[in-house]
């Protein structure tokens, strides 16, 4: 079972990573969602409001999420006094394993966990990682699907273009 997990999420972040896709969702209100922290408290999405806030879904068996989450903390660790919010919402069964992840990589931003995969499928998550824009007015801006090295960079632009708004 492993192993096929694995594999789909290889095979999921390989198809998702070929292209920095739109989505639907762009230009809708953000759907608010509370999640249990990595901290223990619930997390609410429109407490952020006034912020921009990048939401990024994210599993322990996607290889491209292991990769991106370093960057995403140096992104955050740098914009977060200047109205910038990041939240790591991770899909996984079993949140253990999430955490496990969190600390092994030093990952500073709040990470939520959607277990019952309610959250993921209010922003059409299909693949892994999806990294959600989000203005500070509530409205969905960008949304990426899977991660290819230089994707950071595209964040940074579209982070920096919304902070001047």
């Amino acid at each position: 079972m492993k192993s096929r997990n694995i594999l789909l999420g290889l095979a999921l972040g390989v198809i998702a990573a070929s292209s920095l896709a739109s989505s639907d969702l762009t230009g809708q209100s953000a759907p608010d969602f509370a999640l249990k922290s990595s901290g223990g408290e619930n997390l609410r999405l429109s407490e952020y409001r006034g912020d921009v806030v990048m939401v990024n879904f994210w599993a322990t068996w996607c290889g491209p999420c292991r990769q991106e989450m370093p960057l995403l903390d140096e992104l955050y660790s740098r914009y977060q006094r200047v109205g910038f919010s990041l939240l790591g919402v991770n899909i996984d069964d079993n949140s253990s394993k999430a955490m496990d992840m969190v600390s092994e990589l030093g990952v500073s931003f709040p990470v939520l966990f959607d277990s019952r995969k309610e959250v993921s499928k209010l922003y059409e998550v299909d693949a892994m990682p999806v990294t959600v824009i989000i203005d500070r007015e509530g409205t969905i801006r960008y949304v990426h699907h899977g991660y290819k090295p230089g994707y950071e960079e595209k964040y940074l632009d579209q982070i920096r273009s919304l902070l001047r708004e």
